[in-house]
């Protein structure tokens, strides 16, 4: 059976989509399954050994330059790509209609089907227009975990029941020690976020970095735009031994999450993988709702706050200590 997932994007929701695969190899492990995913995040994709073939799209930069010549031949080669292949079946759990135009481009087998969701979920950006492309339409509880939501997809088109724990399946990053990695033990702090409301407050982030590098801890900082290098330069100052990390590509990102004692961060794809991978994460949650995408699958990860209830610098700390034990 030849299965095509397209998950084009954001990182979180890449992510997140990950346990559908392992589950579709259980219960099918000679199946072949390729994903069509947004160019920056082949890296982390090529990550789940369950995926044969990962065909990469560049929505976001062809959009800016849609009727260039170079612009065009590239979306021409895409397309050649994925219709090299037919398929049995050609999974699109994002629910958007420029994800279900791409599903419809893909080429089936004589009795292939092209499967999505029938419905959106609370809060997601779902556009009902992309059943239109569907032969199969799948409906899910309006209050379904972003991880769940696209393993019943699979589970209601293959006829099996889910396992009660999502397994991601993420390998390994390849392993370095690049010049900011300390020798020693240490703590990230996701602390930037594009939007404001999903902050926590800065000063809380300081004294909980004081109060683990108190306990021997370095606490590095990455960022991923201007203002958020600003914001870290600013908790630097405040917490002794805090790095500023340079720009990072999203693979060092993956290896430093991968490597760290600790995790603290807000409700963005990075704190996400940290989560999938397995490693003691602190989840904190100040303007989103907590049921949508909480860590859930481990007791090495706390999820802490919710819409609208930011944590509390007591119970982040306590959390901290707790998985440091």
């Amino acid at each position: 059976m030849k299965i095509l997932i397209v998950r084009v994007s954001s990182l979180g929701d890449v992510v997140h989509n990950m346990p559908m695969v392992a589950d579709i190899h259980r219960h099918f492990p000679d199946a072949q399954i390729d994903w069509v995913v947004e160019e920056a995040y082949t890296g982390l994709v090529g990550l789940n050994p369950h995926v044969r073939n990962i065909i990469p799209i560049a929505l976001r930069r062809w959009r800016k330059s849609l009727w260039s010549a170079a612009t065009r031949a590239e979306i021409g080669a895409f397309r050649r790509q994925l219709r090299g292949e037919r398929y049995d079946l050609v999974f699109d759990t994002q629910g958007l209609l420029k994800t279900s135009v791409v599903m419809r481009m893909a080429r089936l087998s004589g009795d292939g089907r092209r499967i999505g969701l029938a419905n959106a979920t609370e809060g997601s950006g779902y556009e009902p227009i992309s059943r239109i492309f569907h032969d199969q339409s799948i409906a899910v509880d309006r209050r379904t975990h972003a991880v769940t939501r696209a393993r019943l997809v699979a589970a209601g088109a293959l006829g099996y029941q889910l396992d009660p724990r999502p397994d991601f399946a993420l390998q390994p990053a390849p392993q370095q020690r690049w010049p900011w990695m300390p020798e020693q033990d240490y703590v990230v702090f996701f602390h930037g976020t594009a939007r404001a409301a999903k902050q926590w407050p800065q000063a809380q982030w300081i004294r909980l970095g004081q109060a683990l590098a108190a306990r021997g801890l370095p606490i590095l900082l990455p960022w991923g735009s201007q203002r958020e290098q600003q914001a870290a330069q600013q908790l630097a100052q405040a917490i002794a031994g805090a790095t500023v990390l340079p720009a990072l590509p999203l693979m060092q990102a993956v290896a430093l999450v991968q490597q760290a004692r600790l995790v603290v961060g807000l409700d963005t794809g990075l704190t996400h993988i940290a989560a999938a991978c397995g490693k003691p994460t602190i989840e904190l949650y100040c303007d989103s709702p907590r049921w949508k995408t909480e860590g859930n699958w481990s007791p090495t990860i706390i999820n802490l706050g919710d819409l609208g209830s930011p944590p509390s610098e007591d119970e982040v700390l306590q959390a901290a200590l707790q998985l440091l034990a």
